[in-house]
């Protein structure tokens, strides 16, 4: 082609020498502006040191294990599992170095060539649209946050090219790679190759197939736009794309390339590859290493291992929820407020899940192994999501005749025999604010004299206060504090039946004494935490305290089977098909506002506790033994299914037994055989009156002339 005489003229005149010379100046100017800025823009302390990846560890999460071993949750403010970049398949490899900076291994933490293509189309655009940036250029600004800011200005460029450059003088290529990889955001919360791919896909990273890492590479560039759980359509779009790029490169033939861009997308479901169960549980724990760890818990990766049994935590899930929602339905009577389900449908979700109040019926739940003190299973509450509020922990309630063993317990010490006759009359009595209180029973009738015991299994308000009248309200206090209650009770009569507000996890462990004849473990969930190397640093130790003496705990024990065999909970228990070796004590407060069953085998402690968080009537004729006890039968059912079954007490061999009068408890006498009955006395307790026909209980304790 012939060039144009006018051009010819140009290139030859005097103008176009002078162009020449103020572009050669301009580029040696810029040249020499740019040298001096490079030897400036680090000058002191401005950019931080390369020195600072020798012993640099990204932030791990703390994983927390169940008792089994099985992973129940994670801690920390960003989740990352470590992996080593020669544990990767060469497919995830090769994604991300095509994808983000394919000279990677070429070039010395700059690729000029890069930069040069993005300057051109940046002076095209007028703008900084165009990035340049290399892996170790990305990695120098994750692990440096605070000092390489993510503003586009030339000079914080500068900084991270010279970061760069340091780093890649330091380290080889395939430790900038592994800590890229392990450092950067795939969004949902992972951090890291590894937990990307756990959450993403359920698996670990050494098991990711060629379009799943072609989906993962996909990520760090926008991981909100290319979420795959919310935009599924665009993220299979990014990662075809990504496996195209693999195509043209030669990392991924014909044949594969169309397999990986029909792969189907199978994400884990709940998006995470974690089990995040137990909530409530987890929360707990947490907690607790918050004020022993500090912020270290979050950063350092601990190996948490719990006393979680994750088969019980989920049996005791279906019970309670199952149990609430029958209530709910009207199958255990009229139930006049909305339900869970209608709360969810109408209001959403809580704006305040730390928030103690939920308007719909609550419940909580503790198993408790009790001879270590091990909790097994715990909920406090049901959904942790709408309402993080632990009512296992941290609620304060009222626990109703539940209360009462612990009065009946203290009777036994003070030398007062199963066989001991209490009034179960009306009574009346003037209150510290001076009005007064005359207390009923829950049936609203009185049934006259009658024997400790059955009082107990009968759960009769009027015998127990008059129990707790004649030990004394302030050992009665003194008796709680034993048996693990640390919250305040006022020493007055009311307390007998359970007025005295209580944490459901200290009323469920007090019941270990009694399934362990006689003490009681520190509640406990942390078996020991193990630091990143496998260390242990932290290891609790057992505390445990003696509360009764073998031969008291096995009466109240007996007395508490009693319920179950013949008592208030003997339809939802015994009748509905759980007839191994237990007790417990149902539960109601003053206005049907609180239902409650604890009970308890020789290796297992349960409670359930049910009620709204602004205490209000449940419904009419709230019983524990109706609606709590349900829920606590199908957990112990399903429990042991799997368990061995539980061994029966082994009765003290100081044990007395004798032949008393049931409704004198006195001796039998000359009283009817039809009214005998067997018990057991500590010796030096045993009756030596003896029972006379025709007499009346009350008659037997009037001295006679």
């Amino acid at each position: 082609m012939r060039i144009p005489t006018k051009v010819r003229r140009f290139f030859r005149s005097r103008h176009f020498r002078t162009l020449l010379k103020v572009g050669a100046a301009g580029c040696l100017l810029g040249l020499l502006v740019f040298a001096v800025a490079w030897w400036r823009i680090c000058a002191g302390d401005s950019c931080p040191s390369a020195d600072a990846l020798e012993e640099y560890v990204p932030r791990q999460t703390s994983k927390v294990y169940a008792a089994d071993g099985r992973l129940i949750g994670e801690l920390g403010l960003e989740r990352r599992t470590i992996i080593r970049v020669t544990e990767l398949p060469q497919s995830v490899r090769d994604a991300f170095l095509l994808t983000e900076d394919k000279r990677f291994y070429s070039h010395n933490g700059i690729d000029f060539i890069r930069v040069v293509g993005a300057a051109i189309r940046n002076v095209r655009s007028l703008s900084f649209s165009e990035g340049f940036s290399t892996i170790t250029m990305q990695l120098a600004r994750n692990v440096f946050p605070e000092r390489l800011s993510r503003e586009k200005t030339l000079t914080r460029k500068l900084k991270e090219m010279k970061v760069a450059r340091r780093i890649e003088r330091q380290f080889d290529k395939d430790r900038i790679f592994e800590l890229y990889l392990n450092q950067i955001a795939f969004g949902n919360g992972a951090h890291g190759i590894e937990t990307a791919a756990r959450r993403y896909f359920g698996k670990s990273a050494r098991e990711l197939n060629v379009a799943e890492a072609a989906l993962l590479a996909g990520l760090p560039k926008a991981p909100t736009r290319y979420d795959p759980h919310r935009y599924p359509d665009r993220a299979i779009q990014r990662r075809n794309v990504i496996l195209e790029l693999l195509h043209e490169n030669g990392a991924l033939d014909d044949a594969h390339t169309s397999l990986a861009k029909a792969w189907p997308l199978q994400l884990a479901r709940g998006g995470t590859g974690s089990a995040d169960v137990a909530p409530y549980f987890v929360e707990m724990v947490r907690q607790q290493l918050q004020q022993r760890f500090g912020s270290a818990l979050y950063a350092e990766g601990f190996e948490i291992h719990t006393t979680l049994d994750l088969d019980l935590q989920i049996a005791a899930e279906r019970g309670l929820e199952a149990q609430l929602r029958n209530i709910e339905a009207g199958q255990a009577g009229t139930f006049e407020h909305a339900s869970y389900e209608q709360y969810l449908a109408r209001a959403g979700q809580n704006d305040d899940a730390t928030a103690p109040n939920s308007p719909y019926l609550q419940g909580a739940f503790v198993a408790i192994e009790p001879r270590t003190g091990a909790v097994r299973a715990l909920i406090g509450g049901r959904d942790f999501n709408d309402s993080k509020f632990n009512r296992a922990t941290q609620a304060l309630r009222q626990p109703g005749s539940t209360f009462k063993p612990i009065v009946y317990a203290t009777a036994l010490r003070f030398g007062k025999p199963a066989s001991h006759v209490l009034d179960d009359e009306p009574l009346t009595m003037m209150q510290m604010d001076g009005t007064e209180w005359a207390p009923q029973n829950y049936d609203l009738t009185f049934q006259g004299p009658m024997p400790l015991r059955r009082a107990l299994y009968l759960s009769r308000n009027l015998p127990a206060i008059r129990l707790g009248m004649e030990v004394g309200e302030a050992n009665v206090v003194e008796m709680a504090r034993r048996f693990g209650i640390s919250s305040p009770i006022l020493p007055v009569p009311a307390i007998h039946i359970g007025a005295a507000d209580v944490y459901p996890i200290e009323m469920v462990n007090a019941y270990s004494v009694f399934a362990n004849l006689g003490w009681r473990a520190r509640p406990n969930t942390i078996t020991r935490v193990l630091n990143s190397r496998g260390q242990i640093v932290w290891q609790p130790e057992p505390a445990t305290e003696t509360v009764l003496s073998l031969e008291e705990a096995w009466l109240m024990t007996d007395m508490l089977r009693d319920v179950i065999r013949r008592g208030t909970a003997h339809n939802a228990v015994w009748g509905a098909g759980f007839h191994l070796p237990a007790g417990g004590k149902t539960g109601t407060t003053n206005g049907y506002a609180d239902v409650w069953f604890i009970g308890f085998t020789a290796d297992l402690v349960t409670g359930v506790w049910m009620g709204f968080d602004r205490p209000v009537r449940i419904m009419d004729n709230a019983q524990g033994g109706r609606l709590a006890a349900p829920a606590w039968t199908a957990f112990m059912l399903e429990a042991y299914r799997r368990k061995p079954a539980p061994t029966e007490w082994p009765r003290p061999r100081t044990l007395i037994p004798l032949a008393v009068d049931g409704p004198t408890g006195l001796r039998r006498g000359l009283c009817g055989a039809d009214r005998a009955a067997v018990e057991w006395f500590i010796p030096g307790t045993e009756p030596t009156d003896i029972c006379l026909p025709g007499l009346t209980a009350r008659q037997h304790r009037v001295p006679q002339r």
